[in-house]
C-alpha cells in the first residue's frame, strides 16, 4: 500500500522504489522536514541489505531487456517522454523541491528546466553512440572499436539540488544501457521518489532505476561495493566523502565518477563593465542561497574599483527579502538545516575575528526555520580562514587585489578546482586569465554557467570525470577493440 505527500496537490509516494515497486514497511524509518518552517513533511523508509540485492537484481534483468528488446529509437523516445512530462508536471516537481530543500519557487522552476533537459539531451546522444573501423597500419587486419554499458551504477547525489543532480546521472546512465540505483540525500529523497514514479509512467523498464533512501549511506554502500554485479559509482558530494568511496571503490577497481567539493574564485578585474560584474557575482553566490559547489567563495575585486563594487553589492544584498520560498515574492529561502546554518554562524564570527567587517547580514532571520542574513565582508585579507574553506550559504567575502599575476596566484592556492569566474571588458584577458586557472569550469562576464550540454567536473580535489555533454555518457560506457580478419 503506497502512502503520499498531499501537500503539493498531486500524489507523490513515499518509500522505496525497487523493480518498479513500492517498499514503504522497513525496520527502520527518517524523518523529512521544511527547513523554512521546520515542520514535518514525511517520514521515509529505511532499505536493508536485502532491499540492496534485489535492486542489483532488477538491474542486471532489467538492462538486458532494455537493450535487447528496444530499438536506439525506442530507448531514445523514451527519454524524451521523460522530458515532456517532467515539463507538463513542472510546478508539482517545483513545488516540492521548494517543500523539502527550501529554494525559491521561481529557482525551482529553473531546476526542473535544467534537471528535464537531461533526458532529452541524453535522448539524442544515445543515437549517436558511434564506433570505428579502420585497417590495421600494418594491413593484416581491421580495427573495430565499440561502445558497451559499464553495467550496473551507483548513484549518490546532494541534498542541494534534489532534481538536477539526480537526473544528470540518470539520464546518461540508462541512455548508455546501465541499470541504476539512486541513493538520495537524506534530506531531499521525496523528489528522486516522484521522479521514479514519473520515469515509470513515461515507460522506463521497471527494475532499471531503483531508489533506496536510508539515513545510513555508509552502510548501504558497503554493501552493494562489496557486490560483484555493481561496476560503476557516480558521486557528487563533499571531497571528504568522495575520497572515502574512492577507498572503498580501489578494492574492486570500481569505475568512478566524482563530483567534490569547490571553493570558487571570483576575479573583478579593473576595466570589468561593473553592472556586468555585480549581476555576476550575484548570480554566482545566490543561486540556491549560496548553497552550490560552483558559487563565488572568494570575491577578489580590483583596488580601483573595489570600494564601488562593495557598496553596490551591500546595496543589492541588503535589498533581499528572506523567507519561505513558497511566499512569491521571497528572494532568498532557508538553509538546509539548524547544523549548517550554525556553521554559517562560526564561519562568519571566525571571518570577524580575523579582521573582516560586516558590511550588510551576518546573522539569522527570523524565529522558525533556518534562514540566514545575505552577508557581504569587507576587509578580507588574502590569508583570512574563511578563504579556505567552502562556505555553503549567502556570504560573501570581499578581497582587495591590485596584481593581476598575484590574484590568479591566489586563485590557484587552493586544492579544489571546480569553478571560477572572471569578469573584464577584454574579452582576451579575460580569456588569457580563465586558462590560466586550476578550474574546470569557467564563467567568463557570466554568474549563471551550467548546462547540460557542457562538461561539468573539476580539476584536483574537485574531482574526476564529467558530467552533460558527449563527456557525460562515455562515464557509463567501456571501450571494446575488436581486431577482425575478414
Amino acid at each position: 500500500m503506497k502512502e503520499y505527500i498531499e501537500e503539493i496537490g498531486q500524489s507523490t509516494p513515499i518509500g522505496l522504489f525497487v523493480s518498479g515497486e513500492w517498499i514503504t514497511e522497513t525496520s527502520g524509518k527518517f524523518t523529512v522536514v521544511n527547513p523554512a518552517t521546520e515542520e514535518l513533511i514525511a517520514t521515509v523508509p529505511n532499505c536493508t541489505p536485502e532491499h540492496a540485492k534485489r535492486a542489483l537484481d532488477a538491474c542486471d534483468g532489467a538492462a538486458k531487456e532494455w537493450m535487447a528488446l528496444r530499438s536506439p529509437r525506442e530507448r531514445s523516445e523514451v527519454l524524451r517522454s521523460v522530458f515532456d512530462t517532467m515539463q507538463k508536471e513542472k510546478g508539482t516537481i517545483a513545488r516540492l523541491i521548494t517543500l523539502e530543500e527550501g529554494k525559491t519557487l521561481k529557482e525551482s522552476i529553473g531546476e526542473v528546466d535544467y534537471a528535464s533537459e537531461f533526458f532529452r539531451w541524453y535522448g539524442e546522444e544515445s543515437l549517436r553512440l558511434g564506433g570505428e573501423m579502420r585497417p590495421s597500419p600494418s594491413g593484416k587486419h581491421t580495427i573495430v572499436v565499440t561502445h558497451q554499458p559499464v553495467g550496473t551504477a551507483l548513484l549518490i547525489t546532494p541534498w542541494n539540488f534534489p532534481a538536477a543532480m539526480i537526473t544528470r546521472k540518470i539520464a546518461p546512465a540508462i541512455a548508455a544501457g546501465c541499470g541504476v540505483i539512486v541513493k538520495p540525500p537524506k534530506e531531499t529523497p521525496l523528489t528522486s521518489m516522484y521522479l521514479a514514479e514519473l520515469m515509470q509512467r513515461c515507460g522506463v523498464p521497471d527494475g532499471l532505476v531503483n531508489v533506496l533512501t536510508t539515513d545510513n549511506a555508509s552502510a548501504l554502500t558497503e554493501v552493494l561495493v562489496k557486490d560483484q554485479r555493481l561496476r560503476k559509482i557516480s558521486f557528487t558530494g563533499s571531497t571528504g566523502v568522495g575520497r572515502l568511496l574512492l577507498g572503498s571503490a580501489a578494492d574492486r577497481i570500481l569505475n568512478t565518477s566524482m563530483e567534490l567539493g569547490g571553493n570558487a574564485p571570483l576575479i573583478v578585474c579593473d576595466d570589468a563593465d561593473i553592472d556586468t560584474a555585480i549581476e555576476g557575482a550575484f548570480l554566482a553566490k545566490m543561486r540556491n542561497a549560496g548553497e552550490s559547489c560552483i558559487a563565488a567563495n572568494r570575491l577578489y575585486v580590483h583596488d580601483c574599483i573595489y570600494d564601488e563594487f562593495c557598496s553596490r553589492l551591500v546595496e543589492r544584498f541588503s535589498n533581499l527579502k528572506v523567507g519561505n520560498g513558497l511566499e512569491t515574492d521571497v528572494d532568498v529561502g532557508p538553509i538546509i538545516s539548524r547544523k549548517e546554518l550554525d556553521k554559517l554562524q562560526a564561519i562568519v564570527a571566525e571571518a570577524v575575528s580575523d579582521g573582516a567587517t560586516v558590511e550588510t547580514g551576518g546573522t539569522t532571520v527570523h524565529e522558525k526555520g533556518f534562514f540566514f542574513a545575505p552577508t557581504v565582508l569587507s576587509n578580507v585579507k588574502p590569508d583570512a580562514r574563511i578563504l579556505d574553506q567552502e562556505v555553503f550559504g549567502p556570504v560573501a567575502p570581499l578581497v582587495r587585489f591590485k596584481d593581476v599575476e598575484s590574484v590568479i596566484q591566489q586563485a590557484n592556492d587552493t586544492p579544489y578546482g571546480l569553478a571560477a569566474y572572471v569578469f573584464s571588458r577584454d574579452v582576451g584577458k579575460a580569456m588569457r586569465i580563465a586558462q590560466r586557472l586550476n578550474a574546470g569550469i569557467v564563467g567568463v562576464n557570466r554568474g549563471f554557467v551550467s548546462d547540460p550540454a557542457a562538461p561539468f567536473g573539476g580539476m584536483k580535489e574537485s574531482g574526476l570525470g564529467r558530467e552533460g555533454a558527449q563527456d557525460g555518457i562515455k562515464e557509463f560506457l567501456e571501450t571494446q577493440y575488436i581486431a577482425t580478419s575478414w
